[in-house]
């Protein structure tokens, strides 16, 4: 008999089997899948930690959350610089004074603010007079398109957001809400660092390698799927934890909850270098990829040795419609999917002993440092940490 089960070995779960055996707990990992690690999973290909389930890039401005971290691994400095590429003109994001340069030949940051100044307020004055409106009168952005163009004008909505956010969604940028860009940051520096976050990173040697050192001496069982030995499982200790989706523990008795789902083509090339950069954007309507992962940048193009690699992994990575079966990504933060979670939440509530955490079972979008900063806070609940 176990005190604790933990259903799901992601981060969510391995930090609580981490405090709950140091805590004198006994606890059994149990993971659906065939490795550790959930959608962090880093497995090797010709030496390069490759980012199985989509890049991970970890940032955050939680101290405690980063010296947790790396108590299990060392991380290196990797910063993320995304490049845009719209039909083969390379734009750097996020938006910032090489965009500005690039996109009007722009030199200082008064005369890019005053570019995007314009070309906001002959959209919003156009737009107000289709609506018979006073040029002053307050705007009200009716869809996506004219929430972006109404925060940085024509050209940068154009080509660096209208095609690739048309790709994630799958649907016309006048189609989406606009509560989906509540804000788009514009610097008027040349700071390229898409984070603005204390502390960035990647761990040495992969996600992988960090999260077994959190499982280190705790037993764990893996191709073992929960909710089909259901019963089985339960008896065998006190609590479970379940990081799992949500609406499955349930049988979707409900209905489902809805994902945004994401798919990826993974290739070998016999070359040291691709793209010189882990992430390339395509925010062209027409390129069907929204994104080209490069996966040895992650790690400067060297293995842990310091050694250089002959050859690269790339991944492209395509948005694509969600059905039950599939992958699930993202969350669909809408009122139809809200309002079912809170139905699923109150049933969750109901089963005293079982504890739902994480990405799935809380139907929540989280970054790493989120997920890990909600572990902790429930082994605190649960009287493991201090």
């Amino acid at each position: 008999m176990y005190d604790y089960l933990i259903v799901g070995s992601g981060l969510y779960g391995a930090v609580l089997a981490h405090e709950a055996k140091a805590a004198g707990k006994s606890v059994l990992v149990i993971d659906k899948r065939d490795n550790i690690a959930g959608n962090v999973y880093t497995e090797k290909v010709e030496g390069i930690n490759v980012h199985k389930y989509g890049a991970h890039i970890f940032h955050t401005n939680n101290k405690e959350v980063w010296d947790y971290v790396n108590s299990f691994a060392v991380f290196n400095r990797f910063t993320n610089s995304p490049v845009a590429n719209y039909k083969g003109e390379l734009y750097s994001l996020p938006f910032n004074m090489y965009t500005f340069n690039k996109m009007w030949g722009v030199l200082t940051p008064e005369e890019a603010a005053a570019k995007i100044e314009e070309q906001k307020r002959e959209y919003i004055a156009k737009k107000q007079a289709e609506r018979g409106l006073a040029k002053d009168a307050p705007f009200e952005p009716a869809n996506l398109e004219e929430q972006a163009i109404s925060l940085v004008g024509q050209d940068i909505y154009e080509k660096l957001i209208k095609g690739y956010t048309e790709k994630q969604w799958g649907r016309d940028c006048k189609e989406l809400p606009s509560f989906i860009i509540k804000r788009l940051p514009v610097r008027l520096t040349f700071d390229n660092n898409y984070f603005n976050a204390l502390y960035q990173g990647i761990p040495v040697g992969g996600y992988t390698k960090m999260v077994a050192n959190m499982l280190d001496g705790i037993e764990l069982r893996l191709g073992v799927d929960y909710l089909e030995h259901k019963a089985e499982y339960d008896a065998m200790a006190d609590k479970v934890i379940y990081t799992g989706a949500i609406d499955a523990y349930f049988d979707y008795k409900l209905g489902n909850l809805e994902y945004r789902s994401v798919r990826f083509e993974n290739e070998v090339l016999d070359k040291p270098n691709f793209q010189g950069n882990a992430a390339v954007n395509y925010t062209d309507r027409e390129t069907p990829w929204t994104r080209i992962i490069e996966h040895k940048w992650f790690e400067f193009g060297k293995d842990e040795a310091g050694n250089e690699l002959p050859k690269t992994v790339i991944s492209r990575e395509y948005s694509s419609e969600w059905k039950p079966g599939d992958e699930p990504y993202y969350p669909v933060n809408d009122d139809k999917n809200g309002k079912l979670y809170k139905e699923y939440r109150k049933l969750a509530d109901a089963e005293s002993e079982v504890i739902f955490g994480g990405r799935l079972g809380e139907y929540k979008y989280y970054d790493m440092d989120q997920v890990i900063a909600a572990a902790l806070d429930k082994c605190r609940e649960l009287g493991f940490r201090k």
